[in-house]
């Protein structure tokens, strides 16, 4: 595994065990559809959530939740109806979230919890 590929899985653990700690029921993880990857698809409150996790080891290419496109998005939107249509799930509503990890070389990992971005 190359070390940004490891980096990447380090931090949708990082994300999927806040997610957990906050009540969330984790649906499915790394879930594969026609289009590409859904890294988290949780549940809270009815709420289907479709998570995005971008994981850096610093800012020296910006903020990891820059790298979330209005193109990315759309994938994203696509996936989660590709999703639904795999799993008997109804939700209330969806929304998707990104959260952002940081995990620099000294210190303590920096995790952003960005709610609805679509």
């Amino acid at each position: 595994m190359r070390a940004k590929d490891a980096v990447g899985r380090y931090g949708e653990k990082v994300a999927a065990g806040y997610l957990a700690d906050a009540g969330w029921e984790v649906l499915d993880r790394n879930w594969r559809g026609r289009d590409g990857e859904l890294d988290i698809v949780a549940r809270r409150a009815g709420a289907l959530i479709v998570v995005e996790v971008k994981t850096r080891r610093g800012l020296g290419y910006g903020h990891p939740a820059e790298a979330v496109t209005p193109r990315k998005l759309a994938r994203l939107r696509r996936l989660t109806a590709q999703w639904l249509a795999a799993h008997d799930v109804r939700p209330a509503f969806i929304r998707i979230d990104v959260i952002a990890v940081l995990v620099p070389r000294r210190g303590a990992v920096q995790l952003e919890h960005l709610v609805g971005v679509v």
